[in-house]
């Protein structure tokens, strides 16, 4: 779906830079990039001495600090939140039966930065704009996979020899963010702890992988911008939107992202475009 589509543009569009931001989305737990002492392991995984690297996303080195969490645990996403997300699905939804609050409140556990950095109202913002694109993403959660993913491979040669892709496998949008592409696969499963590359099915075989992966990407690839405001997080997860070449499903991105919003009382803030 349209994370595919995005990732696959930031990584061309990266490697010409000779960086592969966007690449492996961002996992909570440091990377451990094997760098110098004195340098830093950037967001993206790589070694380094400038700001770019010891900078905002910084891993581990001496740039890195743990941030300041308030100790939020996700109070704000109540039961009847969640109904009132996944119950617009129809009932026909393979989704309906599969995505749970527990699901997700298990998957959070492995992801102590989520909406915890900041005010409450910072947080109650992130959970917002996380759920507003996942509601725009699979529909309600209605879907488990991509719509005709079957058919699509999404084997990217350029990083076979660090994410082989099985032959029998396939590699297309799975999960609540719809993680696509073998790079993304084989990084998250050795991250989360599942086989990635062999075994992608788990991503809709098990909600609570099912979520990890979701919150994987968001806080390898979105959190790190999401206090700039929602306007950013959609350029993150798909900038093909951006820049007036889908004003209709930016303007849909929105508008989820203030209903839910409104349900946490707490204001939208600034820069809700892109």
């Amino acid at each position: 779906m349209e994370v595919a589509f995005m990732m696959k543009k930031n990584v061309l569009t990266l490697v010409l830079v000779g960086i592969i931001a966007g690449a492996l989305p961002r996992c909570i737990e440091a990377q451990h990039c094997g760098c110098a002492t004195h340098q830093c392991c950037s967001r993206w995984g790589y070694c380094g001495t400038s700001k770019d690297y010891c900078g905002t996303g910084c891993q581990e080195g001496p740039g890195y600090t743990l941030p300041p969490i308030n100790h939020v645990s996700l109070p704000f996403l109540t039961q009847k939140l969640f109904n009132g997300i996944i119950h617009q699905a129809d009932a026909s939804c393979p989704g309906k039966k599969f995505y749970t609050r527990a699901a997700f409140l298990d998957a959070h556990n492995s992801f102590y930065e989520f909406g915890r950095i900041g005010s409450v109202d910072d947080s109650k913002r992130e959970i917002a704009a996380f759920f507003g694109h996942v509601t725009h993403a699979i529909g309600h959660f209605c879907y488990i996979e991509e719509i005709d993913g079957p058919s699509k491979k999404y084997c990217d040669e350029v990083y076979t020899k660090s994410y082989p892709c099985n032959a029998n496998k396939r590699y297309y949008g799975r999960g609540p963010l719809q993680l696509t592409w073998n790079f993304n696969y084989g990084a998250a499963g050795k991250s989360i702890g599942f086989d990635g590359l062999n075994s992608p099915e788990t991503v809709t075989n098990d909600p609570v992988i099912s979520f990890k992966t979701a919150l994987w990407y968001w806080m390898k690839f979105v959190h790190p911008v999401i206090g700039e405001g929602f306007g950013k997080t959609i350029r993150a997860i798909n900038n093909l939107e951006c820049d007036g070449r889908n004003p209709a499903r930016v303007k849909k991105r929105v508008a989820y992202y203030i209903e839910y919003c409104k349900q946490l009382n707490v204001s939208p803030g600034n820069n809700l475009t892109c």
